[in-house]
């Protein structure tokens, strides 16, 4: 009997905090600007990464090259395994200060590509499960119909939960209860999830988009306390998530009986790079038609790269209902190729963004001088990373003069936003309730200053911090 983590509790109890908060940390401005590229990568490079493996798999499986899957286990496969988990290399772009677009357009890849994967993966499931197929249509165009509708629908779930919560924080006054007020929000980060479950949508997607558009509206009608305790609680528990997914990870080599199929695994491998590639270079250079910051040839060869495998593969690998012999065939190809590539290329990532940072010549005064006072440590740490990621006060285009230029050029949604939307959903402050909040933060801050100044035991850092103070 194999020894193993319930898919049901991975993406019930694990996964939702990891989404959720990083959808709702985002740091928007820089989001936003390069949303149409990484919805282009995230999606469609992903639809064509599948494709690619899946039917590259397929194919050598009628041929008796490889291990045999029919249509449905190849294709899963090959949306499983396109799920990527960059960990590795936005730690590296942490210490090395690379260009804010790589870094930005890697981040919010993975972002939306483990929603993206998560429902095509669970779509083309259906295909299996499907009693009553429609005969006049392919499964492909089966498959692409019902992967929008959920795409759509559990989006939209997630944002109007979020607006829901808006209009709630608005016209309800909790900010003199927080505990009431964080609760409130517990609840409406949850709700989008379970229901889009519920009825068989994905709740991964509805939770993503609901982080999102809640830390847009919904965050600036909290309190200053709830505002905090909500940035710092989901990050906490994405931290607490990821170690436990890692950890499992980690045991899971020594928990399950393998089975491996070296010829499966060397061209999966092979699959998963050219279906990358297929996937960055091609829709690079489209992106690149409509963007004033051009990617570069190198910058697309760092997120070709970058392409790592994680954990949202491997809890895919283990919601799979095939038979046995072939469930472990593809848990066992999935491990290796996760371990292959967060070894090999994560290791190698250093040397190459290295080599690469020799193409951005055109970084600011400032951002050199911030790239020295940086500290060189590296951590692991998805929650970590990301959260560097989102709190960057890098702007999104490399010079300033285009980032004006951006913001002189701002898109009608922009404008409708700051017109209609957010008067809408977000509470305008009286000078008293801002006084309040202000009275009510600078209490907190003078009674964790005295907290430290009582503390039995002080570094030579908080001593010369208090004597200064003072």
């Amino acid at each position: 009997k194999e020894e193993a983590l319930s898919p049901t509790a991975f993406f019930l109890v694990l996964l939702p905090p990891i989404i959720f908060e990083s959808g709702y940390n985002l740091h928007k401005g820089n989001f936003f600007q390069n949303i149409g590229s990484i919805c282009i990568f995230a999606v469609f490079g992903t639809l064509i990464n599948a494709f690619i493996i899946g039917g590259g798999v397929y194919l050598l499986g009628v041929a008796d090259i490889v291990y045999k899957l029919n249509f449905v286990e190849s294709f899963a496969f090959g949306s499983l395994i396109s799920a990527v988990d960059p960990v590795a290399t936005l730690a590296i772009f942490a210490a090395l200060d690379v260009d804010p677009v790589l870094n930005m357009l890697v981040f919010g890849e993975s972002i939306l590509n483990d929603a993206v994967s998560i429902v095509l993966t669970s779509t083309i499931l259906q295909l299996n499960n499907d009693d009553q197929p429609d005969p006049e249509r392919s499964p492909f165009m089966q498959c692409i119909n019902n992967f929008s509708l959920t795409f759509l629908a559990s989006a939209g779930i997630g944002v109007v939960f979020a607006l829901t919560s808006s209009l709630f924080l608005k016209h309800v006054d909790l900010r003199k209860n927080p505990s009431l007020e964080f609760g409130m929000m517990l609840i409406f980060t949850y709700g989008p999830y379970t229901l889009a479950e519920g009825i068989h949508l994905s709740g991964i997607m509805a939770i993503l988009f609901c982080g999102i558009v809640m830390s847009h509206y919904a965050h600036f009608n909290l309190s200053p306390i709830t505002q905090i305790t909500m940035q710092q609680t989901m990050r906490t528990l994405a931290f607490i998530a990821e170690t436990c997914v890692f950890a499992y990870l980690g045991l899971a080599i020594f928990s399950f009986h393998h089975r491996i199929e070296t010829s499966l695994v060397i061209w999966s491998l092979v699959f998963c790079l050219l279906g990358r590639a297929l996937n960055i270079f091609p829709l690079g250079n489209l992106v690149n038609r409509f963007r004033t910051h051009k990617i570069t040839n190198k910058m697309m060869f760092v997120m070709w790269f970058s392409g790592l495998r994680g954990v949202i593969a491997y809890a895919l690998s283990l919601h799979l209902e095939f038979e046995k012999e072939t469930r472990q065939v593809i848990i066992t190809t999935t491990l290796i190729i996760i371990l292959f590539t967060t070894l090999v290329f994560g290791g190698l990532t250093m040397p190459i963004v290295k080599y690469v940072q020799g193409d951005f010549k055109q970084t600011t005064r400032r951002r050199r001088r911030r790239s020295r006072r940086r500290s060189t440590e590296i951590s692991l740490s998805k929650t970590k990373e990301m959260g560097q990621t989102i709190d960057s006060e890098h702007l999104s285009e490399l010079t300033e003069e285009e980032f004006d230029a951006s913001l002189a050029k701002q898109n009608a949604f922009v404008k409708f936003d700051m017109k209609y939307l957010r008067p809408f959903f977000t509470r305008r402050f009286t000078q008293q309730e801002l006084q309040d909040c202000q009275s009510q933060m600078t209490t907190l801050t003078d009674r964790w200053y005295q907290n430290v100044r009582v503390s039995p035991v002080h570094t030579d850092d908080e001593e010369e911090l208090c004597y200064e103070r003072e």
